[in-house]
């Protein structure tokens, strides 16, 4: 909608817009009701060593918030909004859509304890109301002045800010209580440990998210994100450092700090700013999370990850009144169903994930250095990292159990959004990631020595277009079996070569080829000499260590090519490369027998054998059905069958290769491509090793070799011909 673009929200400024959303959901009720607790523990030293740490976290993710905010033309939607433009919308909608319910639900988290507070403060006539009907009163309130005016309800966080400064104004001008109840041993439940106590105080230092979440109705977020956010971190770990040390000098009881939730009223100079300032902040917090929550599920809808009708925004302010409607509704269902306390870890765990994610983003964007990172708010990449560390170690310290609760629900809905293959208007970092980690890679395998232990071929495949068979896609799918690199290549006429056209045959290439389920680069050249280019390609295609050493050429039935082709195989023979030619058939299926075998016939005299051996390995764990291995073998005039099974099968068993041994007698009467056609008539693929052409052998000759080879195989269902790569050692493979 085109009033979607062109809104400009309410143009809040710094103080009014991130400083009194983030300090208001900092400061709340974890301060008044557990400091005590936590003092009584772990102790002075301990408790502020607590404090800073989690401070120094959300201080760190403050920073990594800036840099991203000062990065980007920042619209609606927050912290959703910086990671769907950096890592993509299906993160962004991971972390966006349970950061937006958990928000949500928060609201019935802070309402009922805003409840509970006034019915249990021994008020007059409060006493005697019922807790849920507060609450939902409480509710309806908030609802209607969050969804009618962002402004109105920004307003009111003054008075509650108010309230919370004289509730700290009483509690620092207090002294040490008359006296106090002495608490029964009993009764004072044992001392726990540093991460138990950290896991209940560090939910009191998150909270910056509520004023990024006003990102869309900011007049220059660029400059009121950071200096708000940071101002508000720095502000509460100021309040946050003095109160353990007010308190341990007005109490050093330990047992009645663990027991007394309370023991604030007790030491304030007056105990009623106390309880003011408990309510103030569980309405803050409520009202924070009530502004935000809508407003991601709008950013959420015009990114076409929710339903359009959640994008609507009224009036010139743009107020997502619809989207603040379904908040109401889930906080209202929240509280209808009572105590939801079993998943508030789960709803910090989705708080700290976003903290992570926004820290790594901030991290990846420095360390790549893309020139597109400019921010105005310049943050060192190991700060970011640093950020990002921190916040997945207290997670696991928090609850182990929780943080895999939420990293399922966000892992699950990348999935889903993942499956819906939504195209983004908008660029991220994910290519610029992964190409500085392919230049990583590269640098450090080109410094490194070729092993072939760790062998798999690289692949160079040459196939007509159109396509009149898909032997080179399939073989070329079995032998990479998902892991090796492979690039299908086809060569077109000039005349039908346009830039345009190059394009779009390179795509139906690549299509064709996903369809074959073989995941590929493709490259499409136009040329009126297609040999010419197949050898300038074999020469130059690659790049750093990724040249591919296996090159596969679809053999057609034109005879006129078998020279050219011949020609093919003693340059990729002087490269030192490995050449594949498999016969392509005209669409003929392959029979689907059970179990399917693959036969490779070997003279257990030069590289092919082992070559082609591992090639059938590849295809054998490629296949979704049971395939057999065949190693098949002419005796030599003289040898020894039995002889020359035993040496074959002791080579598998030392090669830990699962496969049959086949000798078959030499009979001077017939060929040995007549045998080989009689013997693999059934059989899946049938390898078959080439002789590398003669010293001083011309074209003709080598082409004329070849074309028996071809001629005396066309009844087997697939013949590929293999020549391993000159001074090679294939056998190695197995000696490791």
């Amino acid at each position: 909608m085109k009033k979607d673009v062109e809104s400009k929200g309410y143009g809040f400024g710094t103080f009014q817009g991130v400083y009194t959303p983030s300090i208001l959901t900092i400061i709340g009720v974890v301060m008044y009701l557990r400091f005590g607790w936590m003092l009584g523990n772990v102790g002075l030293t301990t408790s502020l060593i607590i404090v800073t740490i989690g401070s120094i976290i959300t201080l760190l993710t403050g920073l990594s918030i800036s840099a991203l905010a000062t990065n980007m033309r920042m619209k609606g939607g927050g912290a959703y909004y910086m990671l769907s433009r950096s890592f993509g919308v299906e993160a962004g909608a991971a972390m966006g859509i349970p950061l937006a319910l958990a928000q949500a639900i928060g609201v019935s988290f802070y309402v009922a304890g805003f409840s509970e507070a006034l019915v249990n403060s021994s008020l007059p006539l409060v006493e005697y109301l019922n807790p849920r009907i507060v609450s939902f009163v409480t509710l309806t309130i908030l609802a209607i002045v969050s969804t009618l005016s962002a402004d109105i309800a920004l307003k009111s966080q003054y008075f509650i800010m108010g309230a919370i400064a004289f509730s700290l104004v009483s509690f620092f001008m207090g002294s040490s209580p008359e006296s106090l109840a002495r608490v029964s041993p009993d009764k004072v439940p044992p001392s726990l440990g540093f991460w138990p106590v950290f896991a209940v105080f560090f939910p009191a230092v998150t909270g910056i998210l509520s004023g990024v979440g006003m990102s869309g109705d900011l007049k220059n977020p660029s400059r009121s994100i950071p200096l708000g956010t940071i101002a508000a971190v720095l502000t509460g770990y100021a309040v946050y450092m003095a109160i353990p040390i007010f308190l341990s000098d007005f109490v050093t009881d330990s047992a009645v700090l663990k027991t007394d939730s309370m023991i604030f009223t007790k030491c304030a100079k007056w105990a009623f700013p106390i309880l003011l300032g408990v309510w103030a902040a569980t309405l803050s917090s409520a009202v924070g999370s009530f502004l935000c929550a809508p407003r991601v599920f709008q950013a959420l809808a015009r990114d076409r990850i929710l339903p359009r009708i959640f994008a609507r925004g009224w009036g010139t302010t743009d107020d997502p009144r619809f989207s603040s409607f379904c908040c109401f509704f889930i906080a209202a269902l929240c509280l209808w169903f009572g105590d939801i306390n079993a998943i508030a870890p789960v709803l910090t765990m989705f708080n700290l994930s976003t903290y992570a994610l926004l820290n790594l983003s901030a991290a990846l964007e420095s360390a790549m250095g893309n020139p597109s990172w400019r921010p105005t708010f310049k943050v060192k990449s190991s700060f970011s990292f640093m950020g990002f560390i921190l916040c997945i170690i207290a997670m696991f310290m928090i609850s182990p159990g929780w943080t895999f609760v939420a990293l399922g629900c966000e892992i699950l809905i990348f999935w889903i959004v993942k499956r819906r293959a939504l195209n983004a208007r908008w660029g991220d970092m994910r290519t610029g990631l992964w190409v500085s980690l392919a230049r990583i890679a590269m640098f450090k395998l080109d410094g490194l020595k070729s092993d072939l232990r760790n062998w798999r071929p690289d692949v160079l495949a040459f196939t007509e277009l159109p396509l009149k068979s898909s032997d080179v896609i399939d073989l070329s799918r079995a032998i990479s079996g998902g892991r090796g690199m492979v690039t299908l290549t086809s060569i077109v006429p000039k005349a039908a070569g346009s830039a345009e056209r190059v394009k779009e045959l390179s795509g139906i290439l690549k299509s064709t080829a996903e369809k074959r389920r073989l995941l590929a680069f493709s490259r499409v050249y136009a040329s009126d000499d297609p040999f010419g280019t197949m050898h300038g390609l074999i020469n130059s295609y690659g790049f750093g260590p990724f040249i591919p050493d296996t090159i596969l050429i679809g053999v057609p039935t034109k005879e006129p090519q078998l020279k050219s082709i011949s020609a093919l195989a003693s340059f990729i023979y002087q490269l030192r490369r490995s050449a594949i030619f498999v016969r392509e058939r005209q669409a003929e299926e392959l029979n689907d027998k059970k179990p399917a075998r693959i036969d490779v016939w070997w003279r257990g005299q030069n590289q092919n054998g082992p070559f082609m051996l591992a090639l059938a390995t590849l295809i054998k764990e490629s296949q979704e059905r049971k395939t057999k291995i065949r190693l098949c073998q002419i005796a030599e005039s003289g040898v020894d069958p039995v002889e020359a099974k035993k040496i074959l099968t002791e080579f598998l068993t030392s090669s830990r290769v699962e496969a049959d041994v086949l000798i078959k007698e030499n009979d001077p009467t017939r060929s040995p491509v007549s045998i080989i056609n009689e013997v693999s008539s059934d059989a899946m693929y049938t390898f078959i090793g080439l002789r590398p052409p003669r010293e001083n052998e011309t074209p003709e000759s080598y082409a004329d070799y070849f074309r028996q080879m071809r001629e005396g195989t066309l009844s087997l269902p697939s013949a590929v011909f293999t020549l391993a790569a000159e001074g090679v050692d294939f056998k190695r493979i197995y000696r490791e």
